[in-house]
């Protein structure tokens, strides 16, 4: 079997619509990854930079499996993000995509959570290798949209699992067995939402990987450059083929690119800014799909319920106004509910009251979003439940009737005997 290696290149682009790169990128020898931060500008810098600084700790000598080292390093960048949002509330919410690939020096170990792509270029066949985990991506698994008609849905953007600091967003792993001749790429969706797969392969197969980063990228500022943009490119060669000269990756050094090479400085949560960028719409803050509320979230509700039962007749009004402007969205009488309040008891006062109940019946849901209904989901404003609402209508499926037998007529003597008589 011949002894591969591969050569790499990574490279990135603000894009046209945006003013901060919230992507990082990470291409040397041993390691390649993509991470496309989301929560809003500097959150998102943030959260993909610091991913980016605990995966890049993969680039060494390891003492034990590739697979088993790549777990380790996204539970400790995830565990990394957790203890910044603990520091910077203000943070909460951030969050980021992750795609990344550990040479072993026989095969390749896999990390994919969110959006970011994983696609692989053999023999001309271009093919997407890793499953988005995207709101769309459910409807097209579940028969509901086509892969063509999840291109242009409104809601493509929306994530149902990224990397947001809490122990509940897992990411697949796998392994991935190269061959002589493959080129793997990884990419932020701001090139797969601008360039279709078709073209995507055409300049992947360009003449060398720096000419085929390159093409990629024109190519998504082409098409409109909506988001920020990063690919990391690896070409699978044998291993004592001779170093290209001509490619950036020549003299062997990692290349870094995007958020993680500006080393954004931690947000203090203490300062307020009145500049247009501070308050402009930011659509990346609104990326994540619904999804079940974290365990530490449900336990400030508690506390919540605590602190009322323990002031009431000094802060408990105080406690209690605030509890009934949160709303969430779970179960009554069998259908998909909007609450006002907080799911906590406290006895005596009732701290949740149903304020909207919709036509979705819970029973005609997938079995993991009838778990998401009945847990509680979570939601930052009425609008916001009333989106969580519609989002959980598009899986419903209607129930489908039993089939009831007709009631077969006697028929009467009389009739028989007018039949005869004709």
């Amino acid at each position: 079997m011949t002894s591969l290696t591969y050569r790499y290149v990574a490279l990135t682009d603000t894009g046209l619509r945006r003013p901060h790169n919230e992507d990082s990128g990470y291409a040397s020898g041993r390691l390649l990854v993509v991470a496309d931060g989301m929560g809003g500008a500097a959150a998102g810098e943030l959260a993909s930079s610091e991913t980016m600084h605990v995966i890049r700790e993969l680039d060494r000598d390891l003492d034990i499996d590739a697979l088993a080292a790549m777990e380790h390093a996204v539970d400790s960048a995830n565990a990394r993000l957790g203890a910044l949002i603990a520091e910077d509330p203000a943070v909460e919410g951030m969050g980021t995509t992750l795609e990344a690939m550990l040479w072993d020096g026989e095969k390749l170990a896999v990390a994919h959570l969110g959006d970011s792509r994983a696609y692989r270029l053999r023999g001309g066949v271009l093919e997407q290798i890793s499953t988005d985990h995207t709101f769309v991506q459910a409807l097209v698994d579940e028969g509901k949209i086509t892969p063509e008609e999840a291109r242009v849905h409104p809601h493509r953007n929306l994530i149902v699992r990224a990397m947001l600091g809490r122990d509940d967003n897992a990411a697949d792993l796998s392994w991935i067995q190269p061959m002589l001749g493959d080129r793997y790429l990884l990419c932020s969706d701001g090139l797969s939402d601008m360039v279709d797969d078709d073209v995507i392969r055409g300049a992947l197969g360009a003449e060398t990987i720096d000419l085929a980063a390159t093409e990629l990228v024109r190519l998504a500022l082409e098409g409109g450059g909506y988001d920020n943009v990063t690919v990391v490119i690896a070409e699978f060669v044998e291993k004592d083929s001779e170093p290209d000269e001509h490619l950036s990756s020549s003299d062997g050094q990692p290349q870094l690119v995007g958020a993680a090479a500006s080393q954004p400085r931690p947000r203090t949560g203490k300062g307020s800014s009145k500049s247009s960028d501070a308050t402009r719409f930011d659509p990346e803050e609104l990326r994540y799909a619904p999804r079940p509320p974290s365990r530490m979230r449900w336990v400030r509700w508690a506390l919540v319920g605590v602190l009322v039962a323990a002031l009431i007749g000094a802060g408990g009004a105080f406690a209690y106004h605030w509890s009934q402007k949160q709303y969430y969205v779970a179960s009554h009488d069998g259908k998909v509910t909007i609450y006002k309040g907080v799911p906590a008891h406290v006895p005596g006062i009732t701290l949740k009251h149903v304020e909207q109940v919709s036509d979705v019946v819970v029973t005609t849901l997938p079995q993991y979003r009838r778990e998401q209904v009945r847990a509680g989901i979570e939601a930052s404003s009425k609008s916001d439940a009333q989106q969580i609402v519609a989002n959980l209508s598009q899986f419903a499926v209607a129930p489908t009737p039993t089939p009831k037998p007709s009631p077969t007529k006697k028929k009467s003597s009389k009739t028989t005997n007018s039949v005869w008589r004709r």
